[in-house]
């Protein structure tokens, strides 16, 4: 039974990466949207993937790409992933403290990841052109990398820029918003303080008023005092 060209023994240029931080299973379900794609198309798909270990294959890709232009002479858009896998790598084995004095096992995979690309067949390669054509693109390879990743770079820019601006106008309006309570306390303490000196002139008044009330009874105790001598004087005549 015949399964086919052994895995170190597959046509083509590859290219490898060993021990990566990540488990084989997430890096099969990236390989596997990249599979028999030609290379233009397999860096888009990389570039817009959300995961991690995306990265990793990313690179990986861009390698056996170098490797097919310097060591082959193969054109970038003439390849495509004709083969991609990842293998199991030795896992770390660490442990996690549990309760009752128990320990818990903790596996941290690793995985070797090899992609191989190929050159398109005559009639695979006549059928891309013609599609490019087509569609009106530009056809593959580094050079159209290079300006998605420009295009990306500027949109990132310009994201960080407008949330620079963001900030700055965020910025801006609590100060304004701080300046309008400092004045709005300047105004309390001025209100304040206006009231505080009414309230002091009112209590002058009253003391002044009350110092003539002293003044008057002063004068009447006074006036008293010397009706009542005269009284006296007239008892002992």
């Amino acid at each position: 039974m015949a399964f086919g060209a052994k895995t170190n023994e597959r046509p083509g240029v590859r290219a490898e990466v060993k021990y990566v931080r990540s488990s084989a299973y997430k890096a099969r379900e990236i390989l596997d949207l990249i599979r028999g794609l030609p290379v233009s198309r397999a860096l888009e798909v990389l570039e817009m993937a959300e995961r991690d270990i995306a990265r990793v294959v990313l690179k990986c890709l861009e390698s056996a790409i170098a490797n097919a232009e310097h060591n082959n002479q193969i054109p970038a858009d003439e390849l495509f992933v004709s083969a991609c896998f990842s293998d199991e790598g030795p896992t770390l084995k660490r442990w996690r403290p549990r309760a009752r004095g128990r320990a818990t096992r903790i596996r941290k995979r690793t995985c070797h990841i090899t992609i191989i690309v190929s050159r398109l067949s005559t009639d695979d390669l006549e059928k891309l052109r013609e599609r490019e054509a087509a569609s009106g693109r530009v056809s593959g390879g580094r050079a159209a990398a290079e300006a998605r990743r420009e295009r990306v770079a500027r949109s990132r820019q310009a994201k960080a820029e407008r949330k620079v601006e963001e900030e700055n106008d965020h910025d801006h309006d609590h100060d304004h918003d701080h300046d309008h309570d400092h004045d709005h306390d300047h105004d309390h303490d001025h209100d304040h303080d206006h009231d505080h000196a009414e309230t002091d002139d009112v209590v002058v008044a009253e003391a002044v008023v009350v110092d003539d009330a002293v003044v008057v009874d002063d004068a009447g105790v006074e006036d008293a005092v010397a009706d009542e001598a005269v009284e006296t004087d007239g008892k002992e005549d």
